[in-house]
């Protein structure tokens, strides 16, 4: 029998570190995974997808995602039950991840950010004329240099959401 599900969605709140009485280290996070087809209204929906990660996974993943970051997580389906404080059966579906990819880009910080947007404003409104180079232009820096000075690469300009594109 075949139990696999990929799925790739947005975090919906940042994910918590717990410690089980074994020492063993889990998080469960929500995934919000759009549909590929609009609504009557013309809305796209999403699905809130629960996810338990466990050890390693959720060491990284709580460390380096925060809420809306977009995640890659490869599992099986699993469905379990107990009895709540009313005595009352509840069911319970989600996905154990085996791994999980990060997709977005690292956080930049906010002055960097003004950098880049800046850069790219000034980018494209002078396009046909010529700019003069400035410091961070004249020698363009590779990621090993940016690692020893404790900087993070440039952020790429921002893609535009699904909705905004014209196809």
């Amino acid at each position: 029998m075949i139990n696999q599900v990929t799925l790739v969605g947005r975090l919906t709140k940042d994910p918590e570190l717990k410690v089980t009485p074994e020492g063993g280290h889990v998080t469960n996070v929500t995934l919000a995974v759009s549909r590929h087809f609009r609504n009557q209204n013309g809305e796209i929906d999403a699905d809130f997808v629960q996810c338990t990660l466990w050890n390693k996974a959720a060491d990284n993943t709580v460390q380096y995602c925060r809420k809306g970051s977009v995640v890659g997580i490869t599992g099986r389906l699993q469905t379990r039950n107990y009895d709540n404080r009313e005595g009352k059966r509840v069911f319970v579906t989600e996905v154990v991840a085996e791994s999980i990819r990060f997709l977005s880009s690292k956080p930049a910080t906010s002055q960097n950010q003004n950098q880049n947007q800046n850069r790219y404003q000034n980018q494209n409104q002078n396009q046909t004329q010529p700019q003069a180079p400035t410091q961070t232009q004249t020698q363009p820096q590779t990621y090993t240099q940016l690692e020893t000075q404790n900087q993070s690469p440039p952020s790429p300009p921002p893609v535009p959401e699904r909705e905004e594109l014209p196809f």
